[in-house]
C-alpha cells in the first residue's frame, strides 16, 4: 500500500515513515497543504495520514480536495488536538478516523486495517489464486497454510498484481505502487522483484505464474 503522510514535524514524520516502511508500506511524506495537493493529483496513494496543524493552514481543509482527486480514499487524521469538539469536527468534515497524538504504532496499524475493511474499499478479504492465499489487509501470503517470507517491495508488487489478477498490470502502474517520490528507480529493479516472487512461488508450489507481457507489463494467474 502506498500512503501519503502529510505532517510538518520532521522528526515525527521521519520516525513514522520509517516505522511504516518496516511494516511494508510505501510512504510519501509532504509537510504542507500545498505540497499535499500536488501529491494527491498523482492519484497513486491508497490512504492519507493527515496532520491538522500545518504551516499553511488546518489539514482538515484539505479533505475536500483529497476526495475530489481520489474519491473514496481513506483519510486518517493524526493530531495533538484531542478535545471532543476537535475529533467531532474532523470526522464531520470527512475524515474516516481521528487518532490523537501521541499514539502507539500498533493502534495506528489496526486503524489502517479497519478503514481498509470498510465497504466499497479496495481491500477486504483474502484473495486466492491457485494455491496462493493473500491477505490484503496484512500483506501476508500463504501457500498450503505456510507463510511466504516476502520483502516490503515484493509485497507491494504482489498486492498490485493480486488486485488485478487475471489482467495485465502496466509496468508503470507497478512502479507507482512500489516506489515513493524520493526513490531512485533502476531500470531492472522491478524485474528483480518479479524474479524473486516467481522463485518463491515455484519453491512453495503455489500454482501461480507471473507472465511477462513484453513492453507492456505483467499478468498474474493460476497455472491450471
Amino acid at each position: 500500500m502506498r500512503i501519503l503522510l502529510v505532517e510538518d514535524e520532521a522528526q515525527f514524520a521521519k520516525a513514522l515513515r520509517s516505522a511504516l516502511e518496516r511494516d511494508r508500506f510505501v510512504v510519501d511524506w509532504v509537510d504542507s497543504i500545498s505540497l499535499a495537493c500536488e501529491a494527491s493529483r498523482s492519484r497513486v496513494h491508497e490512504l492519507v495520514l493527515l496532520d491538522r496543524t500545518l504551516p499553511d493552514g488546518d489539514g482538515i481543509s484539505l479533505i475536500h480536495q483529497l476526495r475530489i482527486d481520489s474519491p473514496g480514499i481513506p483519510i486518517i487524521v493524526l493530531s495533538a488536538h484531542g478535545e471532543l469538539t476537535d475529533r467531532v469536527a474532523g470526522l464531520d468534515d470527512g475524515a474516516d478516523d481521528y487518532l490523537v497524538k501521541p499514539f502507539d504504532l500498533q493502534e495506528l496499524l489496526a486503524r489502517i486495517r479497519a478503514v481498509q475493511r470498510r465497504p466499497n474499499e479496495v481491500v477486504s478479504d483474502d484473495i486466492i489464486v491457485g494455491g496462493l492465499v493473500f491477505d490484503m489487509a496484512f500483506g501476508e501470503a500463504r501457500v498450503h497454510g505456510l507463510r511466504l517470507i516476502l520483502q516490503r517491495r515484493e509485497v507491494a508488487v504482489l498486492t498490485a498484481l493480486m488486485r488485478r489478477r487475471g489482467r495485465v498490470v502496466l509496468r508503470e502502474t507497478l512502479e507507482e505502487q512500489v516506489y515513493g517520490f524520493d526513490d531512485a528507480i533502476q531500470s531492472n529493479t522491478l524485474d528483480s522483484h518479479i524474479s524473486r516472487l516467481r522463485r518463491k512461488f515455484a519453491d512453495a508450489g503455489a500454482g501461480v505464474e507471473i507472465h511477462t507481457i513484453r513492453g507492456v507489463g505483467y499478468l498474474l494467474r493460476a497455472t491450471n
